[in-house]
């Protein structure tokens, strides 16, 4: 490692992660996903959440190579039936009320040329046996922060150019630290700040409370409506607790929820994504009356075709995110091939599961109610990108006037 005063930046990342990100108090129990490559971060943010008052750090470990042979080797019956200690003890987290901050540093690449069919009955699976979990974390019972960490397989793909894996991974730590304002001189304070402009932005779109956007740009003509009582949010979220934590960091989108069944026309991706550890591209999706009738990919078709299969609700949208191309992210001018960085770089929407605070009361409605005030319910959410400097995005309101929100895919 060469990248200058490295060590000091992995603590500050560590402190930004449980201060800013999960928002560590007296008494918390913390739940952190992290891959093994990353033991001096995990080490890091252990004793950091610590130092804040946390009564218990959980740390579950990744690891690329293995989930890979795992794949490969164990049958399709063994893989779908998830142990009931597993759901038990995601249960006890949820109880306990514990953050939950996964540090992702995977290969984009590593299921490519694994059965998709077997990979995709596993997420089935899996999203079926953690439904509460996902319930929990999508109408903020609990803090949770998703971020990254330099692995060198995730490095060599965003860095190909480079000539050592060494060169490689510290390319991709200082992408990381710049996106998420490691080098400011208190990025506490930078991401104060920035949930304040971003919230801003999500209060004046609240106001004019649209019915429908329409999209526009090369190869896209989209109509996405929303929901009556639909809330856009920011960087910043409250817990049930009145905790404020950053699901995303970094984070450059206001979002809210769609209307799941009032999505119709075409959209193109505009970046790769990578999904089930294969990298999708040059995908182009087809809605009517909300529901996906036809998808395509340049690259990793089956996949994508497998997940809007999952059950009812992974053909549906349950996310719209609106992200100017001027942001910091995408004007670094890296594709990263992760969906935490490219859905900050670009417009994006999500397939799957919509978050129930984004709906004026939602959190405490019942699945049926959501669903009922047009909210999408899924075991998935995957993002896609679909935002470009030549997108253009139009407010309609009820009574059918248009108000310019995006022009040149930046803020009008």
């Amino acid at each position: 490692m060469v990248l200058p005063n490295f060590e000091e930046n992995l603590r500050k990342y560590a402190q930004l992660l449980v201060k800013s990100g999960i928002n560590v108090q007296d008494g918390h129990t913390v739940v952190l996903s992290i891959d093994v490559d990353q033991a001096p971060l995990a080490r890091l943010i252990t004793e950091e959440a610590y130092k804040l008052g946390a009564k218990e750090v959980i740390v579950k470990w990744a690891d690329d190579i293995i989930n890979r042979e795992k794949f490969l080797h164990t049958p399709e019956e063994v893989l779908t039936d998830i142990p009931q200690y597993k759901i038990d003890e995601s249960l006890d987290h949820i109880k306990k009320g514990a953050s939950r901050l996964s540090v992702r540093s995977s290969d984009p690449d590593a299921l490519k040329g694994v059965d998709s069919d077997k990979v995709a009955a596993y997420q089935s699976a899996f999203g079926k046996a953690f439904h509460e979990q996902r319930k929990a974390t999508q109408s903020n019972k609990v803090s949770w922060t998703v971020a990254a960490a330099a692995g060198a397989a995730w490095a060599a793909k965003v860095f190909p150019d480079l000539e050592t894996s060494e060169e490689q991974v510290d390319a991709l730590w200082d992408a990381i630290f710049k996106a998420i304002h490691l080098y400011d001189e208190d990025p506490v304070e930078t991401w104060a700040q920035k949930d304040v402009t971003l919230e801003t932005k999500a209060d004046e779109l609240n106001k004019e409370q649209f019915v429908a956007l329409h999209y526009t740009a090369p190869g896209t003509d989209l109509t996405v409506g929303l929901p009556k009582g639909h809330r856009w949010e920011g960087a910043g979220s409250d817990n049930v607790r009145g905790e404020r934590f950053m699901a995303n960091m970094p984070t450059e989108e206001v979002f809210t929820a769609p209307d799941a069944n009032r999505v119709d026309g075409t959209v193109v991706s505009t970046k790769p994504l990578s999904y089930a550890g294969v990298t999708i591209t040059g995908m182009k999706f087809t809605f009517k009356d909300g529901k996906v009738v036809d998808v395509t990919a340049e690259e990793g078709e089956d996949v994508i075709k497998k997940l809007v299969e999952t059950d009812e609700g992974a053909a549906r949208l349950g996310e719209v995110a609106l992200v100017p191309d001027p942001s910091p992210i995408s004007q670094s001018g890296l594709t990263f091939y992760n969906t935490l960085f490219d859905e900050n770089a670009s417009n994006h929407l999500a397939l799957g599961s919509a978050y129930a605070f984004s709906l004026e009361g939602g959190v405490d409605m019942s699945e049926e109610e959501l669903k009922a005030a047009g909210l999408n319910r899924s075991t998935v959410h995957v993002d896609f990108m679909i935002g470009s400097k030549e997108m253009d995005i139009d407010g309609i309101r009820e009574d059918g006037s248009r108000v310019p929100v995006f022009r040149n895919g930046d803020w009008a």
